[in-house]
């Protein structure tokens, strides 16, 4: 074990541990705690292990989520707005915006289901679904068609992010977990770069299919990324484990000690059921409002651009082939900053001065955006504004749940943070409309002041976090283990007085 933690395994099992580092509880009446001893060697190994089965094909699923979820922005342009009669007025930013409302509804449901299914057969059954619902799309005649394949994107992808993110956090202790998560996060700017190398391929696929059934252009972008989506969430289960304590890939002893090192950590059963109580707890929550509140205006620029990046680009006078191919750089840059932020973040133990930091270079993006008209410039500000909102997303959501204890809560929390932050998605569809074209100043407005106040909000967590640290400190919170039992106090998680937030 680390040594931060052995403090917590080796008190008294009556007494609650104030003086670890993290501040978590004690080992006390911890379902699973025993005598188990381990190295950091061991643990180590057996973290090499979870890595090299969770976290590839996590990443791989949720680059294939977001795939078939910006797709349509790229098929806009080789097509789609043309056949289906969406070149002008706002029928597209409506398709948009269907798909994010529903996907905010089912997020909470699905990550209590998942919570009782177990990821291993859940997650894939969502990308099943999804690239099932993507690959139909290239079918649709009219707008209609389109607005009810979007519907059900919605619900199949609504539980996909929050589920990847609850799924890895059943895995990875507090200081390992953004790390992971920026890897399967920055999957989203792997598939903004591969979205536009893709479609400039898939759309010169030659006419093909049945005389009623045509796939040309943009249907081949929606009917080849759908099918090798859905083959991949068809093999998934074969490779992804259910849980520390089942991982088919440990021995018996790494098993018990991959699910150990969690339950001394977190404190608590990681099989408990989600009650009404831990849905309470996750979403009454000052903290957890702050990074679904930063999580929503993240959204706004990530889920905005990445819809309209190639649009933005083509009316900047590139041609339709050109502004998919510029679309690639930013993607690839935004994806190895995401990952090198999330390990240094887990690194210093720190998210609030990372998320303030990079917020800072989105702002200088979207202000050259807004007001300098060079087209060179222009571009040169994309890379910006990707640099530094991309990193956001996997920031907020990993410091909500690091803040959380318990896996049921977490559970709550992973689902909540990013129903409210998906509100953002729904914002983004209508942050750029065909009207605001070439320039897109009131989209580029929205956003910079998305991202100043983005920066606001992370300074006001840090305080927070701070404040409440301090005050545990200094024995002001004490009163909340009055009369309770044992069990009780276990049972408050990040209430109780020796929690401390991660800041």
């Amino acid at each position: 074990m680390d040594g931060e933690k052995e403090i917590a395994h080796q008190v008294e099992q009556s007494q609650i541990n104030t003086s670890s580092k993290d501040g978590e509880l004690s080992d006390a009446s911890v379902p699973g705690s025993s005598e188990l001893e381990w190295s950091d060697e061991e643990e180590r190994a057996i973290r090499r292990k979870i890595d090299w089965h969770t976290v590839p094909l996590v990443t791989l699923l949720y680059m294939l989520t977001f795939l078939d979820r910006i797709n349509i922005g790229n098929a806009r342009i080789q097509g789609l707005a043309a056949d289906l009669d969406m070149l002008v007025g706002v029928r597209f930013n409506w398709a948009l915006s269907i798909f994010y409302i529903v996907y905010l509804l089912v997020e909470v449901p699905s990550n209590i289901l998942l919570k009782r299914i177990g990821g291993r057969f859940y997650l894939p059954l969502l990308v099943c679904g999804f690239g099932l619902v993507s690959l139909c799309t290239a079918f649709v005649r009219n707008f209609q068609g389109l607005m009810v394949a979007r519907v059900f994107l919605g619900i199949f992808e609504g539980g996909a992010m929050p589920g990847m993110a609850f799924y890895l956090s059943c895995f990875y202790k507090r200081n390992e977990l953004l790390f992971r998560m920026g890897i399967y996060v920055s999957a989203a700017s792997i598939a903004g770069a591969f979205g536009g190398l893709l479609a400039t391929g898939l759309s010169r696929v030659p006419e093909w299919g049945a005389a009623s059934a045509r796939i040309h252009t943009w249907r081949n972008i929606f009917f080849f990324e759908g099918l090798v989506t859905m083959l991949v969430g068809l093999a998934a289960p074969v490779w992804l484990p259910t849980t520390p304590a089942d991982a088919y890939f440990l021995t018996p002893r790494q098993r018990r000690i991959a699910a150990e090192r969690l339950a001394r950590e977190h404190k608590a059963d990681p099989a408990e059921k989600v009650t009404w109580e831990d849905v309470r707890r996750g979403i009454f929550c000052i903290h957890n409002y702050t990074c679904a509140l930063g999580f929503f205006l993240i959204n706004i620029t990530v889920q905005g651009l990445s819809v309209f990046m190639p649009t933005i680009l083509n009316d900047l006078g590139w041609t339709n082939t050109d502004a998919q191919l510029y679309s690639v750089p930013p993607y690839v840059a935004a994806c190895l900053v995401a990952i090198a932020v999330a390990y240094l973040s887990d690194k210093t133990h720190q998210r609030g001065v990372w998320l303030a930091a990079f917020s800072c270079l989105a702002i200088v993006g979207f202000a050259i955006l807004r007001w300098v008209e060079r087209p060179n410039l222009r571009y040169m500000a994309v890379y910006f504004v990707t640099v530094g909102a991309f990193p956001g997303g996997p920031g907020f959501l990993s410091w909500a749940m690091n803040n959380s204890a318990g896996p049921a809560v977490r559970a709550v929390t992973s689902g909540y943070v990013v129903t409210l932050g998906t509100i953002g998605g729904i914002v983004a569809t209508w942050t750029y409309v065909q009207g605001d074209a070439p320039k897109y100043y009131t989209g580029h407005t929205i956003n910079l002041g998305g991202q100043i106040a983005v920066v606001a909000l992370t300074l006001f967590g840090i305080l927070y976090c701070a404040h409440e640290n301090r005050a545990r400190a200094a024995g002001r919170r004490d009163h909340r283990l009055d009369g309770l039992s044992e069990r009780e106090q276990q049972r408050l998680g990040s209430r109780h007085p020796v929690f401390r937030y991660w800041i």
